[in-house]
């Protein structure tokens, strides 16, 4: 789909090369524009942490053109049990998709399988990705932006993305005075493992002194998470198996089949969850933010990575229907400003409940909320 606004010859940058750069590169380069695009990180990849993908995150790495490979590699399911602290079963939460989208409404995967599934469409449609450089300075006038980048070179371009995640660079640039990245008082641990028959499907465990749970990631692999409450930490690599056990006591099942066999040897992420709400708009210009630039959100409602994909979905389809970048803009705002605020609002919502240690039927009535939400059309 195209129109007089999108030329060829049209130039976009693109900053940042994660999830939702690489998503924008595809769905732009679809179009017709001629992208650019770049990461600061000179060994660019995914770190190897599971994610949870959700219904509407499926359905947007369906739209994307990855829904069958990801499926492939993923646990794909429905549904989300509920259990408490000992493993007993609660309840099971309904994890509601259109069925006309033909697609599982739960599921998880590891991050570089992700990255690389999604990395290989845009390699396929000829995107190169240059490594190891960022932007230090842009200078817009009414028909483009000139762009320096971080080792002196210099390019101009139509119009720029900054993708470049919670701690990004761009917004710096364009918002100097934008709200910094906070730390919310609880962080997250994961424990990467294989998967027993047992857990058929996403599992939370509540009732606790913190959350945890179990996300299969494929037929074989999960990983369990804990969010805790406690002051911003750092711990050294040697430090994580002892204190994950720590927390882990009190709870049966197989949770405390896992706390028995964590040692050094453990597969273990940990780190303090940190976020930030930039006003509206998201842009100045020609220089338009998206995924975690803008809308960073905490994990409790595990659409952060979708949210990021349908930025680069709804960006393309207003590209091709408006006459201007400004109008551009102005449209993808008018959709998603709602739709992810949503999203950050129920996830910080959730984690004051689960440092307040609410009701359960607290907890899962704000996920319940949230999930019917985000199945409604992007």
């Amino acid at each position: 789909m195209a129109n007089a606004f999108i030329p060829k010859g049209q130039k976009a940058l693109i900053v940042g090369a994660g999830t939702a750069g690489m998503s924008s590169g595809i769905t732009l380069s679809q179009l017709g524009v001629e992208v650019d695009l770049i990461d600061i990180n000179p060994h660019w990849g995914a770190l190897g942490a599971g994610i949870t993908i959700t219904g509407p995150t499926l359905r947007a790495l369906k739209h994307l053109g990855v829904y069958d490979e990801v499926a492939a590699q993923a646990y794909v399911g429905e549904g989300i049990q509920v259990c408490d602290t000992q493993g007993n079963p609660l309840r099971t939460l309904p994890t509601p998709m259109p069925p006309e989208e033909g697609i599982g409404s739960s599921g998880g995967i590891m991050r570089p399988a992700l990255h690389a599934i999604i990395e290989n469409k845009a390699r396929a449609l000829g995107l190169d990705i240059r490594l190891g450089l960022t932007v230090s300075a842009l200078d817009q006038d009414e028909d483009g932006v000139d762009v320096t980048f971080s080792d002196g070179s210099r390019g101009r371009y139509d119009f720029v993305i900054g993708a470049d995640g919670v701690f990004s660079g761009v917004r710096g640039l364009i918002f100097p005075d934008a709200p910094k990245p906070e730390y919310t008082g609880q962080s997250a641990w994961r424990l990467f493992v294989e998967r027993p028959p047992e857990v058929e499907r996403r599992t939370y465990f509540l009732g606790g002194p913190a959350k945890v749970g179990l996300t299969p990631v494929s037929d074989t692999h999960m990983y369990m998470f804990l969010l805790e409450r406690t002051p911003k930490v750092f711990l050294k690599d040697e430090e994580l198996a002892a204190e994950l056990a720590k927390k882990l006591v009190g709870y049966g099942g197989i949770i405390q089949r896992l706390a028995d066999a964590l040692d050094k040897a453990s597969l273990i992420n940990f780190r303090p969850l940190e976020a930030f709400v930039l006003p509206s708009p998201w842009y100045k210009g020609r220089v338009l933010l998206i995924g975690d630039a803008s809308h960073p959100t905490t994990p409790q409602l595990a659409s952060g990575a979708g949210m990021g994909i349908e930025d680069a979905l709804v960006l393309a389809e207003e590209l091709a229907r408006s006459e201007s970048i400004e109008e551009t803009y102005a449209r993808f705002m008018g959709r998603r400003i709602g739709r992810c605020r949503l999203v950050t609002e129920c996830s910080m919502e959730l984690g004051r409940l689960e440092q307040a240690r609410a009701p359960v039927e607290s907890q899962t009535a704000v996920v319940e909320r949230a999930l019917a939400r985000l199945a409604e059309p992007i």
